[in-house]
């Protein structure tokens, strides 16, 4: 897009001072991400302009309210401790003309603005433990000021996003349909997948049975989608609302730990060095229980190791189905990426599956602390 484009773009909302420059920004899978700058008496004024994937996100009016309506409660609920602390809550920019929260173009692309939070990392794979405490303790923050918000309320971005059941059926689906020709290239991981049917339906029927609450929930819950202080490495902002619906709090540890949790990144082929990282684990989850532990059920707290194997798993599922697709939902980078993936998401859960009393015993430890 020319710079002309993005300024027209930009004078959709209310930005602050002249328009400087515009630069790619993160490395997101799904959204299109740039840093604005605007100059004003000489100062830059820095702000985050998104192109939302409305191939993905098929509804986004629904998405941007879901994100209004969350971010204003955080606001309103924030206390001065955790503004002191550095804890911030992520700030969209209006639009002008309508006081909305997104623009949408003349091409039907739909555009929102948020304040840039200076100062501060996303990083993709934590370098220390001390950053997933971190980590941990702001999406724990992030549950606890929203425990009083009614999740039934959201609405659903993503339809069965975290619906394990569901997930199966399409990968089921992809690999009958087998429409790019890939099968062949990957019968060890339908395999894998087909051996763990047990797995899909544990936090979906206990939701549905009421065993473990609704919550509104984040549901992304990478380590990147916590902008941490460059300077003091606090947990300072959650980011990447755009899946923030109903769900379980078991969908949040969980997928945090499938980041996190291992000594390789999900894009590692080294698979023969993939191990649980005990140490990563215990420290993510006493940042998430200290600040959360207190509302979590029993059965929460039981299924929380669990939880980790099955985001997974289910994370695995859903790059293997995009592969059998021809990859038309994640991006990728170089052939095979998401097999590539997914064969690293299964390893990793046959990793704690053969360490989950030992993951249990660290849970229990944090949570008899709270």
């Amino acid at each position: 897009m020319m710079k002309d484009n993005f300024k027209n773009i930009c004078t959709q909302f209310d930005f602050i001072g002249s328009f400087k420059k515009v630069v790619p920004y993160g490395d997101g899978h799904i959204n299109d991400t740039y840093k604005v700058t605007y100059d004003i008496d000489g100062k830059d004024i820095n702000y985050i302009l998104q192109r939302v994937n409305h191939i993905v996100f098929k509804n986004v009016e629904g998405l941007m309210d879901n994100i209004e309506r969350v971010t204003t409660h955080l606001s309103n609920v924030i206390v001065e401790e955790d503004s002191e602390n550095g804890y911030e809550i992520l700030t969209l920019i209006k639009t002008i003309k309508d006081n909305g929260s997104y623009h949408k173009d003349d091409m039907g692309n739909c555009w929102r603005a948020y304040v840039f939070v200076e100062d501060a990392t996303g990083h993709t794979f934590a370098e220390d433990t001390s950053m997933l405490y971190e980590a941990g303790k702001a999406f724990g923050k992030f549950q606890s000021l929203l425990s009083d918000f009614p999740a039934s309320t959201l609405h659903e971005t993503i339809k069965d996003f975290h619906n394990t059941p569901q997930r199966y059926k399409n990968l089921q689906r992809s690999i009958n349909a087998n429409v790019v020709n890939r099968k062949d290239r990957c019968v060890d991981e339908i395999e894998f997948a087909e051996n763990r049917t047990e797995l899909v339906r544990i936090i979906t029927d206990a939701l549905k049975d009421r065993d473990v609450p609704l919550r509104v929930t984040h549901n992304d819950t990478k380590i990147n989608n916590v902008l941490l202080d460059n300077k003091t490495g606090i947990g300072r902002c959650v980011i990447d609302l755009d899946t923030v619906m109903p769900g379980s709090a078991l969908y949040d540890f969980g997928d945090a730990i499938r980041s996190c949790g291992s000594t390789l990144t999900e894009d590692s082929e080294n698979l023969d060095e993939m191990k649980v990282d005990y140490e990563r684990f215990s420290a993510y989850a006493s940042g998430f229980i200290e600040n959360f532990g207190n509302s979590l059920t029993d059965r929460e707290i039981e299924l929380l190791p669990m939880s980790a194997v099955i985001m997974t798993f289910e994370c695995g599922m859903r790059f293997l189905t995009d592969y059998l697709d021809g990859d038309k939902y994640f991006k990728v980078h170089k052939n095979g990426h998401n097999l590539i993936r997914a064969r690293n998401q299964f390893r990793f859960v046959m990793e704690m599956e053969k360490n989950l009393d030992k993951l249990n015993d660290i849970v229990r430890k944090y949570c008899e602390g709270v």
